[in-house]
């Protein structure tokens, strides 16, 4: 057997295979200069140099940094899926001046490399890497084992750290590797259990820059998953092969694996099997689950940073005094600090890694055989995560480690079992497991089964960061026993709490079976968790790595505007408004802890099709919380809301006829404008014919930068952005919030017709704005509110025909001495000519009548006489002291 360790060094050490993609000599096509980075007066000055390096299929875009001079040991350092070498310049900086040669890299189809995007394909992005350590070979500051062998070590995160483990398995030329938060096996990764992670899928594809980007194989294995929603076997065998378990029996290196815990992409089970295949082998290994993952929270790349220099000191510098740390180690919330919110972390270790099964001990759960449904369509799923928003708040699965609860279940829609309440504390490090019977009334059941921390009230509960384990089980008609493997957290269960084991039919970012089903599941055991009492948590908080607490409003709505949240028993439609797109009754809500202060009282009024009505109040007029109650999104103390009929509950199946931009909306900053859209509709698990995109598209009126990241988008774009998202599938009834905030005049203008055109399809439109102008030009109804309360509703030309000023048409213009007898007139306050007549002001004495019977008098040609007063006139009239 070939036991490599990196510290045994010598003429005796056994030679490097090639890999044969690689054999081709590495051509140095351009070099973009050196440059020298700013230094301290303790550090070496870095300079980096920028080439192209021609491999087989691809140019690959390189930056070389040294500092100091003499023969030192190499790092390749490469970077997440979707990003490139820029993104671990500053640690390849620190790296140089801590006496390395580090060479970065974009990989295919990222950054400026050319080539197809192939997943870490052997005879790809695998074989660059091979062209990269020959020429490191050939550089005079890199440290050699032998001829054409460079003393090298691999560092990268995600896509990187997959590339790293690859690499170590088919070029043996690889001295040391520290993988971060990335996959063993992609095809377990992306289909686990047979169930195809169809969310985290698509942002794949999208990330790397749509289908074109791939290899066709890839793109077409992806498209007919996709279709079908159910991986097969060709497809888990493709990305079986560009998996590092593949070579796994051949990494025989030095391994600093470092996974993370809020990750439902690539879980702790990831790094669990790479763990126990590459100790297998002989050689060293150390695992460090960190607080954040490709979920959010806190990723902690100081100190991660810090140990992956470590490890290289001692198995490519051969320090033997290097402090690698612990075996095992994992970073654990210490409380919330009172005075910023943030939370303190706190790492804990062991001597040894105790994998995800160590300890077992038995957790009695009570519960009956269930029966439950998986809906028609999959359809509305339960929310467990939301993956890919980790950039931008943090996802779900950060607050579940502070006691935040946001996971949805639909009732009818999953079973669960509960334990009595804890008697002491419990601490779950590793993976529960349990048995249950599963029998469906089709051929197949998907299941996804979640263990939560339920509260001592019993309601409230917490998906420990957000993570759900998928299980397919075939030939459920006939019944099955199911051995579960929930998934990996640590977390410490409070006494007094309770565990539930819930097992449900849907889940937002997994394909479900769309034909509906019933499922029946029973109890075959007792829960078994994991209990490491030898991991022990240090006594002091780490210094330097805290979690802000991710207050993300945008994020939280959008968890709720997917669903709606949890559902009460809904009222029985009423067939009398089956037709009414809107009617309020009586709505109150109120403040805060607060009896009796209001933000909406006893409202009420009703919206018909085909108008366009105009929500309008001073602030504080109770507005957005109106919206915010027709939405779903709170709850109102009295009164109801019914859309065609269906009382508006959180989660009510009605509301996938509704549309809304309310206060903005998230968006995902890499994605182009249009893969924004199409991922928002494929998280609502409807048919994509659904989604009238073209239609969306051209209302959002972007042109070319429809292909482009929105992170580029000024506010204005972003905002003609949502409102498109908003008029996704064409809902019959539309809401928006002040659509028209960062819009110039023309887009302001094309904003009010597309709101007409849209109502006189026959759909409806509720629109709150604070200019009045256009809610006049664009509205056919309006509705005031001032305090919480209704002031007047009714049509647009009703409130605004009220006033006291009168246009009078003439058949002829006149002229200013007739303007100047009109204003002299008993009962006017002035008159003013105008390209149609006059425009009168009455005082309070004065008569529509009397002034049209003076007019004739003074021989004006009267040819009409009707209201002439602005919205903003009647506005200020309607809520007086108000405004």
């Amino acid at each position: 057997m070939d036991l490599r360790l990196p510290r045994l060094r010598g003429p005796a050490r056994w030679r490097p295979r090639r890999l044969a993609a690689a054999a081709a000599a590495v051509v140095v096509l351009a070099g973009a200069g050196t440059w020298t980075a700013a230094a301290s007066d303790e550090a070496p000055a870095v300079h980096r140099t920028d080439r192209v390096l021609a491999t087989d299929g691809a140019r690959i875009d390189t930056s070389y940094f040294t500092a100091g001079s003499g023969r030192r040991p190499a790092v390749l350092l490469t970077h997440g899926f979707g990003g490139s070498k820029e993104d671990v310049r500053e640690q390849a900086e620190d790296l140089a001046r801590d006496g390395y040669a580090v060479l970065t890299w974009s990989a295919r189809g990222f950054g400026a490399s050319t080539g197809s995007i192939g997943l870490n394909d052997p005879k790809g992005e695998v074989a660059d890497v091979s062209a990269l350590v020959d020429w490191l070979a050939k550089r005079p500051e890199v440290q050699l084992d032998g001829k054409g062998d460079p003393r090298v070590g691999m560092s990268g995160a995600s896509y990187g750290g997959a590339v790293s483990l690859l690499a170590a398995g088919y070029d043996q030329r690889v001295d040391a590797i520290a993988p971060e938060i990335t996959y063993w096996n992609l095809a377990d990764a992306l289909f686990p259990n047979g169930v195809f992670k169809k969310l985290w899928a698509g942002l794949f594809i999208n990330t790397g820059g749509g289908c074109r980007k791939f290899e066709p194989k890839l793109c077409a294995m992806y498209n007919r998953v996709a279709e079908s929603g159910k991986p097969d076997a060709a497809a888990r065998a493709l990305l079986d092969a560009r998996s590092p378990s593949a070579v796994g029996d051949r990494v025989k290196v030095p391994t600093l694996l470092v996974q993370g815990q809020t990750d439902s992409l690539f879980p702790l089970g990831q790094a669990d099997a790479a763990a126990k295949a590459i100790r297998a082998n002989g050689a060293p290994v150390d695992v460090d689950w960190i607080a954040g993952g490709h979920d959010g929270g806190e990723m902690e790349a100081d100190r991660v940073h810090a140990r992956v220099e470590t490890w290289f000191d001692r198995y490519l510098k051969d320090d033997k005094k290097a402090d690698t740390g612990p075996a095992f180690r994992v970073t654990r919330t210490g409380g919330v600090d009172s005075t910023d919110g943030a939370a303190r972390l706190r790492g804990a270790s062991a001597d040894t890694y105790p994998g995800l099964e160590s300890g077992p001990r038995g957790v009695a759960l009570a519960g009956r055989e269930q029966r439950f449904a998986n809906p028609a369509g999959a359809n509305p799923p339960a929310i467990s995560n939301l993956p890919g928003l980790g950039d931008e708040g943090g996802g779900l699965s950060q607050l579940s480690s502070l006691g935040v609860g946001l996971s949805i279940d639909f009732p009818g829609q999953f079973a669960k079992f509960d334990s009595a309440p804890l008697g002491k504390d419990l601490r779950i490090t590793g993976s529960p497991t349990a048995t249950v019977h599963v029998k469906s009334t089709g051929d197949d059941a998907v299941l996804f089964a979640k263990v939560y921390d339920v509260g001592p009230d019993g309601t409230s509960q917490v998906l420990p960061s957000g993570l759900v384990t998928p299980v397919r089980v075939e030939g459920a008609k006939a019944g099955k026993d199911v051995e579960l493997t929930l998934p990996a957290i640590d977390r410490e269960f409070r006494k007094g709490h309770r565990l539930r084991l819930v097992l449900a039919s849907t889940d937002l970012g997994y394909a479900s079976p769309v034909t509906p089903a019933t499922y029946t599941v029973s109890l075959e055991s007792d829960l078994k968790v994991p209990v490491v009492p030898g991991v022990q948590t240090a006594d002091t908080a780490l210094p330097s790595w805290v979690w802000w607490l991710p207050v993300a409003g945008a994020l939280i709505a959008l968890a709720v505007l997917l669903t709606g949240g949890r559902r009460t028993a809904d009222a029985e439609p009423d067939p009398a408004l089956a037709d009414v797109p809107l009617q309020i009754t009586g709505l109150s809500k109120r403040y805060a802890r607060s009896a009796d202060r209001y933000a909406v009282r006893e409202l009420s009024f009703r919206v018909e099709k085909g108008q366009v009505l105009g929500l309008l109040g001073p602030n504080g007029a109770g507005k957005t919380t109106t919206l915010r109650m027709l939405m779903g999104l709170i709850t109102p103390d009295g009164g109801e809301i019914r859309v065609f009929g269906h009382a508006i509950r959180p989660g009510a199946p009605v509301l996938s006829r509704v549309g809304a931009f309310v206060e903005g909306a998230g968006f995902l900053p890499h994605l182009s404008g249009r893969e924004n859209l199409e991922l928002y509709w494929r998280a609502t698990g409807r048919p994509p014919g659904d989604a009238h995109l073209d239609e969306a598209l051209e209302i959002a009126g972007l042109g070319d930068a429809l292909a482009r990241a929105v992170r580029t988008y000024s506010q204005g774009m972003r905002q003609r952005l949502a409102i498109a998202q908003a008029m996704l599938g064409l809902p019959d009834l539309l809401i928006l919030d002040e659509p028209t905030n960062g819009l110039d005049p023309p887009q302001i203008r094309e904003m009010r017709e597309v709101m007409i055109r849209y109502a006189a399809a026959g759909r409806t439109v509720i629109v709150s704005s604070h200019l009045l102008a256009e809610v006049e030009q664009s509205c056919t109804h309006l509705v005031v509110m001032d305090r919480g309360r209704l002031v007047q509703a009714g049509p647009v030309r009703d409130i605004v025909g009220s006033g006291d000023t009168l246009l009078v048409g003439t058949a002829v213009p006149v002229t200013e001495p007739v303007a100047d007898k009109v204003g002299a007139l008993p009962g006017v306050v002035s008159a003013a000519v105008t390209e149609d007549g006059l425009l009168v002001r009455l005082g309070p004495e004065g008569s529509p009548q009397r002034l049209v019977a003076d007019l004739v008098r003074l021989d004006v040609p009267v040819a009409s006489v009707g209201p002439n007063r602005r919205l903003e006139d009647a506005f200020l009239t309607l809520i007086g002291g108000s405004a």
